[in-house]
């Protein structure tokens, strides 16, 4: 995901990716650490997207925290 796609989203569609990009990477770490994990670059590419989606969300004041808790 490039910067540009983050820029030109909606808040609404940020939050949604921002949860995606988070489960995402929770599973990637999660195959990671049982060892079912070939493509190891593809935790660094996430980690980089959840970090992207989190400055975008905070230069656009969005309170992702509270936008991303279930319940």
């Amino acid at each position: 995901m490039k910067a540009g796609e983050v820029h030109g989203m909606s808040d609404v569609e940020l939050v949604e990716k921002l949860k995606e990009a988070r489960e995402e990477d929770f599973g990637l770490r999660l195959r990671h650490a049982t060892g079912e994990l070939e493509d190891t670059a593809a935790l660094n590419r996430s980690r980089r997207d959840v970090a992207r989606l989190i400055t975008i969300a905070r230069q656009r004041k969005i309170d992702f925290e509270r936008e991303t808790a279930e319940g």
